[in-house]
């Protein structure tokens, strides 16, 4: 018995069937009990794997698991919507990063390898491999992170991290005792009209803080964060310094927040 994982097989069984619409055999039932009347009801075991066509409104099931202790949880799992899936902020990303961890720099490198043999490589949408790499893994202290711009850069890095090599596209490093990350906000000099705006368009996170900077400086300073970030003409200009700090501070407070969303959370910020 999976004790405190009942269920959960057939909840990720359930996932699988609404996602590619088919309704998997049931195992183990070749011989079916005659003490139900099983042409009677709507109620049928699957000797055999069937379509699951939609029918004008999304595929919906539900997964029961019968604790030893006596608790039962009853989950209701609805198909995703194709248009939501396409429509996240991975779509607009320029770059694309997979993160690979083990406990040692051979098994680093096997994680490479068994991610270049797996489907989830080559099939899946790579923005969603790097997803759940970053967020459904455990970290360990030997890590790689390959970054690229397409499938192709992705697997190229793979494959340098899976020799044991290294690329332009390519980060890896061993942890010390204290894995708690430091963000380091840059001082003056690192500004350019325009920076930040593709985060505005795609990070909703992004935008809400800014928007919280820009109500509580704009009052104070009597110009605009958001127009002299987006270039508007007549704006203030990065040629003050009295310009250039307050906007470096919205646009890291507001990439902090960004951090923070995807679970990095910073042991202390500085700069």
């Amino acid at each position: 018995h999976t004790q405190a994982a009942a269920g959960v097989a057939g909840l990720i069984k359930t996932v699988m069937a609404l996602r590619h619409g088919v309704l998997p055999r049931t195992l183990h039932a070749d011989r079916l009990t005659q003490e139900v009347d099983w042409d009677s009801g709507n109620v049928h075991v699957l000797t055999e794997a069937r379509p699951w066509p939609e029918v004008g409104r999304p595929r919906r099931a539900a997964v029961s698991a019968f604790g030893v202790s006596g608790t039962n949880a009853h989950v209701v799992v609805e198909q995703f919507p194709e248009a939501d899936r396409a429509s996240g902020d991975a779509q607009v990303a320029p770059v694309v990063p997979w993160v690979l961890t083990a406990r040692s720099a051979i098994a680093l490198r096997g994680q490479a390898q068994r991610l270049l043999a797996s489907p989830a490589a080559r099939e899946l949408p790579y923005q969603e491999t790097g997803l759940a790499l970053a967020s459904a893994r455990t970290a360990h202290e030997h890590r790689a992170v390959v970054v690229g711009a397409d499938r192709d850069e992705l697997l190229a890095g793979l494959m340098s991290v899976a020799q044991g090599g290294t690329t332009a596209h390519t980060v890896t490093a061993a942890t010390g005792t204290d894995d708690r990350p430091v963000l380091v906000f840059p001082g003056q000099g690192g500004q350019w009209v325009g920076m930040a705006v593709e985060l505005l368009e795609s990070s909703s996170v992004f935008a809400a803080r800014f928007a919280e900077c820009a109500a509580a400086l704009d009052p104070l300073t009597g110009w605009s964060l958001l127009d002299v970030v987006c270039g508007v003409e007549g704006a203030a200009g990065f040629d003050r310094v009295d310009v250039v700090q307050p906007v470096l501070f919205a646009v890291m407070v507001s990439l902090a927040a960004v951090w923070e969303s995807l679970g990095v959370v910073p042991a202390a910020v500085v700069g």
